[in-house]
């Protein structure tokens, strides 16, 4: 019933009147309209995209609100939306494949040529769906928040800490127990002790205001963010020819902006969070060499654990590609 409620209320916002002289298209998007995700990823994409289409095509957002961020894979792939903005560990259940994108190098020139992004492509195109961009939130994606410093080895024994099922393998090899919750509900966990820290990208944590509740930030960075945008394959097939090569042609563009655009907005998110009184912690050197290598084979090992043969495939073009180890 609960869902019925969510998706009846999503419906009637999806087909609400487009704007004049576009198509509009609906956008269910896994952040807040506010969030930087939302603010620096997607409506520059629906910016580029209006330009790309010549007005021809608009986008319309919805937050999370209106379908909770993680099940908002079914309803897109139902028609209900046609777009869906998310970090593709919110539907592992479904398909474990598009997580990987964390565990392949952020260049996304390469990603395309490389084939990478088609095969992704194939794989959801399956599900009945169509991945559109794959930008790259920054040259690095994530660093760990605590809200007490590293204090020995495993940087993270005994810890709970925040994570989606990518950083589970890395946050055990680290000591720590790997707990899923959402973004916008880890404020409330690390302020009652749910979770002693949080594995997140290196953008975020200043707009859900974790510098309340937590007092540091963990060295070194690690990984990879691979958002992603994808298209109900219904609605998809149903654009014109034009209107397709304008939404790759917009698609090209953000995963070219997006890498640069989130590198200088890490570094001023790092130096406002110190303002604002977080300090610095940091993993033992020893341990810190291995992070790439815990988080790329963690990530790759529980693509794996669902979806074994997509995901070596998928690995061998990233290694061929010079994008993974």
């Amino acid at each position: 019933m609960k869902q019925l409620t969510y998706w009846f209320g999503a419906l009637a916002i999806a087909t609400a009147a487009p704007a004049a002289n576009a198509e509009e298209l609906s956008m269910i998007g896994g952040f807040p309209e506010g969030f930087v995700f939302t603010a620096e990823i997607a409506k520059p994409f629906m910016d580029i995209l209006a330009e790309e289409s010549g007005g021809d095509l608009s986008i319309g957002f919805t937050g999370p609100d209106a379908v909770p961020t993680f099940e908002q894979f079914e309803p897109v792939q139902a028609g209900v939306f046609d777009l869906l903005f998310t970090h593709p560990a919110y539907h592992a259940g479904t398909t474990p494949v598009g997580l990987a994108i964390d565990a392949i190098g952020a260049d996304p020139d390469t990603r395309r040529s490389g084939g990478i992004i088609d095969f992704i492509d194939r794989h959801y195109q399956d599900r009945g769906m169509k991945l559109i961009a794959a930008p790259a939130t920054g040259s690095k994606g994530f660093r760990y928040f605590l809200k007490d410093p590293i204090a020995g080895e495993p940087g993270l024994n005994g810890r709970k800490i925040r994570g989606t099922v990518s950083y589970h393998p890395m946050i055990e090899a680290l000591g720590g127990t790997g707990v899923v919750i959402p973004g916008g509900e880890v404020y409330s966990a690390l302020q009652t002790g749910v979770v002693d820290g949080a594995a997140w990208g290196l953008t975020g944590a200043r707009d859900f205001k974790w510098y309340e509740v937590a007092d540091y930030m963990a060295d070194p960075v690690f990984g990879q963010v691979g958002v992603m945008i994808f298209m109900n394959l219904d609605r998809w097939n149903a654009l014109s020819d034009d209107q397709k090569a304008a939404v790759e042609r917009a698609a090209i563009r953000l995963e070219t902006e997006t890498i640069t655009r989130f590198d200088d907005l890490a570094a001023a998110e790092k130096a406002a969070l110190l303002d604002l009184g977080m300090k610095m912690t940091a993993f033992p050197e020893a341990e810190g060499a291995q992070f790439e290598t815990l988080w790329s084979d963690g990530v790759w090992s529980v693509a794996a654990k669902s979806a074994p043969d997509e995901t070596e495939a998928l690995r061998a073009l990233a290694r061929k590609a010079g994008l993974s180890d």
